[in-house]
């Protein structure tokens, strides 16, 4: 950025002679810097930007890598404190928020990424402080090549759910992923530790049946949108048929070097697991494909989702599907033999309608005013699809992309920085304080009139009501996006 941009032009000398700056970048816009702040605090990691280019090296590891560590410890202390609120009885603790965090970097991220990045760097993952590289093309021309502290980074924004890349093109880069091999550590990483926390919580209860019932319910709906996506992907694209193509399968935007289901499915797990790391464009996806990464989003994560807050967002689900389960046998809702009364069922409420609201009004902001639409490089239903993916990105606390929108704006960066906030604590803040209230109460002995929640019903009750609330909430806006665009491809 050029020194005018700033208040003090002296300022962007002074970033540019910090230690770890080997290209002598600069300090970034007041907004840019704001909204990156708030992105890696709420674990989103959400980058407007070329983050080679951009950001320093000591920005990158001091600044970005430390709050991904963080900000995934962050939720797992929040789990933690909300299973203990049904574990608890008659209290008036729910533990310490600074032990947990602790002994989550300690014990869990910081080995897990020390293993994760040593196999990355095996693979050609670069790791250096040294300056960019400078060579020269077969035609004679000079090329800067970027490298850097790469490899600690990618680690642990797969395991943290966070998603920010090193480079502006993220794990579609081969200084990033640059093997089958690590591809493949790399997607197993997103879902390690969403996937391990819902068995952490049979452990804490006592009661793996319930944690198994949970992860079968996050289970089936991973694998319910990873079947649309398959196969709108894989049946090809009906214009480029139209033009002659033997398949029409769509390549476009897709990793070339691993093919179309890494890619697929890559996409897939990082809207399900708030992961907004990207291996390919969902821009250039086909719109059956980007219906199901926004529901993904919208729905709150809560198929396994972020580390900790993915199950947290559950547990919300849970509470109203409880709920209704007691309008239907009448009978008080209750949960792990903890009563569910007005209060939590209040809070559950204002956790999932609080974001969908935030997503709707930010989305319709942006998509109304004239400012929002000059980011865009699409017009039709493809621009409402990228306006909204950003908002749902946003709040939703995932960080990828749709692409074609320019969000380094002003009017970008503080809308969708407050829809971070709104993202990250309209969900932990409710589930505290509905910890809170069960630890206080006493667990009532199950009886033959309890409702049994680790059986089939159970999962069929909760993957519907996720399901109906995500429709009832998104399906007029989605019917102007990724719908419209649907049938004006098959048209």
């Amino acid at each position: 950025m050029p020194s005018g941009s700033y208040p003090c032009s002296c300022w962007s000398s002074c970033r540019g002679g910090l230690p770890f700056n080997p290209e002598k970048i600069g300090a970034v816009r007041w907004d840019t810097a704001l909204n990156t702040a708030i992105s890696f605090v709420t674990n989103t990691n959400w980058q407007a930007y070329g983050g080679e280019t951009t950001m320093s090296y000591l920005t990158q590891m001091a600044g970005l890598t430390v709050h991904n560590f963080l900000s995934a410890a962050t939720g797992i202390a929040a789990l933690l404190a909300a299973v203990r609120g049904f574990t608890r009885k008659s209290a008036v603790s729910l533990g310490n928020f600074w032990v947990d965090t602790t002994r989550a970097v300690l014990y869990v991220l910081l080995p897990l990424a020390l293993i994760t990045s040593m196999i990355l760097v095996s693979q050609g993952v670069v790791q250096t402080l040294a300056s960019h590289v400078t060579t020269h093309t077969l035609e004679g021309a000079t090329q800067t090549i970027a490298v850097g502290p790469a490899a600690s980074q990618i680690a642990i924004k797969q395991l943290g759910s966070n998603g920010g890349g090193f480079f502006n093109a993220n794990s579609a880069h081969p200084f990033e992923n640059p093997t089958i091999i690590s591809n493949v550590v790399e997607t197993f990483s997103l879902l390690f530790l969403p996937a391990a926390l819902v068995f952490m919580l049979g452990g804490l209860l006592g009661n793996k049946k319930q944690a198994r019932a949970i992860f079968i319910a996050m289970f089936l709906l991973l694998i319910a949108g990873l079947s649309v996506v398959m196969i709108a992907e894989i049946r090809g694209n009906p214009m480029l048929q139209r033009l002659g193509a033997v398949s029409g399968v769509n390549m476009e935007g897709k990793e070339m070097r691993f093919g179309i289901v890494p890619s697929i499915l890559w996409g897939q797990l990082t809207t399900a697991t708030s992961n907004g790391s990207v291996n390919f464009m969902h821009d250039s996806a086909l719109p059956l494909t980007g219906l199901v990464t926004l529901f993904n989003i919208g729905i709150g994560e809560v198929i396994f989702g972020g580390v900790g807050v993915g199950l947290i967002g559950m547990f919300h689900y849970i509470i109203l599907t409880m709920f209704v389960a007691g309008l239907m046998v009448g009978r008080t809702p209750e949960f792990l033999g903890k009563k569910l009364g007005p209060f939590e069922m209040s809070m559950s409420m204002i956790s999932l309608i609080l974001p969908f609201i935030a997503i709707l009004v930010l989305a319709g902001i942006a998509i109304a005013t004239g400012t929002g639409r000059a980011s865009l490089t699409n017009i039709s239903a493809h621009g409402v699809s990228e306006i909204l993916y950003a908002c749902c990105s946003a709040v939703g606390n995932n960080g990828s992309a749709f692409a074609g929108l320019n969000a380094n704006t002003v009017f970008y960066n503080l809308t969708l920085g407050f829809g971070m906030l709104i993202g990250r604590y309209a969900t932990t803040i409710p589930m505290l304080a509905i910890a809170g209230s069960l630890a206080n109460k006493n667990t009532v002995p199950a009886t033959s009139a309890t409702f049994p929640t680790t059986g089939p019903l159970f999962i069929g009750m909760l993957i519907g009501v996720i399901i109906i609330m995500g429709a009832l909430t998104f399906f007029p806006v989605f019917s102007l996006g990724p719908i419209l665009e649907h049938f004006l491809v098959y048209q």
